[in-house]
Parts: structure tokens; sequence; C-alpha cells
């Protein structure tokens, strides 16, 4: 039986064996397509509310109320990156029992973990908006969309919890062929209901929720309907407490930076708030932008946790060290050619959002301000990604922590009240990321686990710990 499983699927054990380079871009671009499409949910409400709307509706879907999603998601998005880190080692292992213990485990955990997260958004949107200066014209569309969001939001942790364990077996193609018919899907409610019916933000809303609930409804179907040992049933769905803390103990670091990060972009947002209404479009349609970098790198991140861990859980040591200096080299690579292309090109874009002159020339000048710097970020997202396909996630978290966010709340604090200007706000992130990835550098090459898995030999024997 287990010959007959890696005869069924053998892209997914030539991430063990395959040449690393074309490994790794083989499993990158469905994951990137697949990330591209999901960040399209939002940027076509922003692109349909934007234009039809107007820039107050802009604002009220991309502002302060996608802050507090990005919170509250990003949190459960990463404490259940644990199960995908476990899976992968799992499945590279070829330990049937526990790979579906954890995979029954992680979907239980995330429909628990929707009902309170969403329990908390409604409570707390109200609270959250003003806390954060949210401008008077934008407060009521920005509540109203959070209150819908948060109502369909089991639907999105559904889905991405199925498509981690897709991606940690090997299969990065489906997640991306669900996430196309969902975007899609999301684009012609759009049009429907904030063109064609007049619902305004509204309309935005019910269309994302309803376009997430088909893409989790086919991922969980997938899951139920294969033979492989990662295979889904619906009355084996339980928390198992060992799976479970497993999962938390390497998840809980992922999400708690991921807390960090949006909490630190929160108190940016505030910052921007205060500047007016012209400057929030234009950092909204600028994160429009940008998110096309962190698209890409975010993919070869999932890409390198799938490497290491599986690879790792295969006890292939030496091939976890190749693949992270060649994600490395083809991170950097790519990033330098996309700052160029948005540098020079990346106004035209903004034309998507808006026509207003203002919001226009503000936008170009957070673009060719930022865009130069992303280089300086590949380190933290390549390594901190490979640290955690091992399950070293809480040093990689203190040091994002401190080099990252604690760092850029202490800028804005400091430098914003002296320098009010968008360009002093901007600055903050750069800085971050040049001083969060030396740390990462310094403490991968003398003190991290992979390096003592690698001097030692003893990496393997974690699994069954």
């Amino acid at each position: 039986m287990k010959d007959k499983q890696l005869e069924a699927h053998p892209l997914e054990n030539q991430i063990t064996q395959g040449v690393i380079w074309k490994q790794l871009l083989l499993f990158f671009f469905p994951i990137l397509f697949g990330t591209f499409f999901q960040q399209l949910y939002n940027t076509a409400d922003a692109v349909i509310v934007g234009r039809f709307v107007g820039k107050e509706g802009l604002a009220a879907v991309g502002g302060s109320a996608a802050m507090i999603i990005n919170l509250l998601v990003g949190f459960f998005i990463g404490l259940s990156s644990g199960a995908t880190v476990i899976i992968s080692q799992f499945y590279g292992a070829r330990q049937k029992a526990r790979v579906s213990q954890a995979v029954h485990t992680a979907v239980a955990f995330s429909i628990a973990g929707g009902l309170v997260v969403m329990a908390v958004g409604l409570i707390c949107a109200p609270v959250s908006l003003k806390a954060m200066g949210t401008p008077a014209e934008t407060f009521d569309d920005s509540l109203l969309y959070l209150r819908i969001y948060f109502l369909g939001l089991i639907g999105n942790l559904l889905y991405n919890i199925g498509s981690g364990i897709l991606r940690a077996i090997g299969d990065s193609k489906r997640p991306l062929y669900f996430l196309m018919v969902s975007c899609l899907t999301n684009i012609l409610l759009d049009i429907v209901f904030v063109l064609g019916l007049g619902m305004g933000v509204a309309g935005a809303a019910w269309a994302t929720i309803t376009s997430q609930m088909i893409s989790a409804v086919m991922v969980i179907t997938t899951l139920m309907r294969t033979e492989d040992m990662y295979r889904l049933s619906l009355k084996g769905i339980r928390l198992a407490p060992d799976m479970l803390l497993r999962i938390i103990q390497i998840g809980l670091p992922a999400g708690l930076q991921s807390v960090m990060y949006a909490a630190s972009n929160i108190i940016i947002q505030t910052s921007v708030n205060s500047l007016g209404t012209d400057v929030v479009a234009a950092w909204t349609a600028f994160g429009k932008i940008d998110v096309i970098y962190w698209t890409i790198i975010n993919a070869f991140g999932i890409s390198i946790t799938t490497f290491v861990g599986q690879n790792f859980g295969a006890g292939k040591l030496d091939r976890v060290h190749r693949g992270i200096k060649v994600c490395l080299g083809i991170s950097a690579g790519v990033t330098a050619f996309l700052s160029l292309i948005l540098f020079h090109f990346g106004h035209y874009i903004y034309l998507l959002f808006t026509t207003d002159a203002a919001v226009m020339d503000k936008g170009v000048e957070i673009l060719r301000f930022l865009v130069p710097t992303f280089i300086t970020y590949v380190c933290i997202e390549i390594l901190s990604g490979a640290l955690r396909g091992v399950g070293d996630s809480w040093i990689p978290m203190i040091m994002t922590a401190l080099g990252v966010c604690l760092l850029r709340v202490l800028w804005i604090f400091i430098a914003v009240p002296f320098y009010p200007d968008i360009k002093t706000i901007c600055f903050s992130y750069p800085l971050t990321w040049t001083v969060t990835s030396i740390l990462f550098l310094i403490y991968f090459r003398w003190f991290s686990k992979i390096r003592k898995f690698r001097n030692n030999g003893k990496g393997l024997a974690t699994l069954n710990n």
C-alpha cells in the first residue's frame, strides 16, 4: 500500500528527491498564483468600491477594517500553520496514523477557532475602529464591512487550513484551482452587488464571504475524496489533545508574530489616519499594489517551509541546507527584478483604484520610497519559513517581535510626532526589516536548530518525542 501511494503521488515525493531549484519552483508557482488570487478578494473589492463608490468607500474597505481583519484572522492562520509543519514532517516520514490524526485535529481546530475569532471580531469591531481614529466619514462603512466579513469567517479559516494540509503533502495545484474559481466568483458578485444592486461596501463584503465559503467547500470535499493518508472523515473530526498541543507549540509563535505585525501596522494605520482621507486612500491603494511583492515572497516562504519539513522528516539534512541557500538566491533575484518594475511602472496601477489627483500624487510618493527597500526583507521571510519547517519557531518570533514590531512602534511614537509626514511613517519599514534581517542571519548561522541538527544528525528523532 505504501508503494502504491508513492507511485500515485510522484510529485509530492520528489520534494525529497528531485533537483532542488526545480522542485522549489514547481511547488512555488501554484502557491504564488494561489496567493495572488487570494489577495484578489480584497483587491477586487477595493477596485470596484474605489471606482464606483468613491474614495471614502475605498478607505473603508482597505483602511482600518483591513488592519483589524489582518490582526484576528492572521493570528489564527499563524496558529494553525503548526499543523502544516507537523503534517509535512509526518508525511515525509510516511507515518500514516499521525498524518491522519493531525489532519482531523487541524480541521476541528479551525472550526472551533473560527467561532471564537468571529465572536471577538463582532464584539470588538466598533471599539477597535474608534481606537484607531478611523475618520468619521468612513466609520459607518468600515463597521458594516467588518461585521459582514466576520459573519462569514469560518469559510475563510476552513479554506486556509485545508489548503495548508494539501500544501504540506506537496500539492500546491489544487488550492490554486479552488482560489481561481472563488476569486472569479467574488469579482462577479462584486459587480452584481455593488454595481447592479447598489449595495456599496456591504455588497463587497457579501461577495467576499460568499466566494470564500465556496473555496472552503471545494477544499474540504477534496480532502474527503482522497485515498491517500491525509484523507478527511467527517466522523473523525475531533481535537486530539496531544496533537493539538504540538500544533499550538509550533503555530503559536507564528500566530503571535502575525499579531505583532498586525498590531504594529494598526499603529501605523492610526498615524496615517491622522493625515487625512487622501493619504488614507493613497496608503490603501499602495497596499493593494505592494501586495504583488508580498504575494511572491510569501509563496517562497511557504515553499521553503514545506520543502524543509518534508526533507527534515525524511532525514535529509544536507538537502535542507542546500534548499535554503537556493531559495534565498532565487528570492533575492526576483525581489530585485520586481522592485525595478514597480518603481518605474507601478504608478499606472493606481489608475485601477482612483483618478483623484491628490490621492495619485501621494500614492506615487509612497510607492517610490518603499519599493527599493523590499530587498531588505528577503532573509526574514525565507529563514523564518525554513526554521518553521523544523519546528524552530520561538526564537524567530522573539527576534521579529524586537526587530520589527517593537522597533517600528518606537519609531512611530518617537519620530513621527517630530516629523508628521508619510515618508517618516514609511521609513519604519526598511529600518526594521534591515535590523531584523541581521538578527536572523546571526541566529541561523550560529545558533539555530537547523545548524544543530546538521551537526549531530538527530533532528528526525524530534518527530517521535
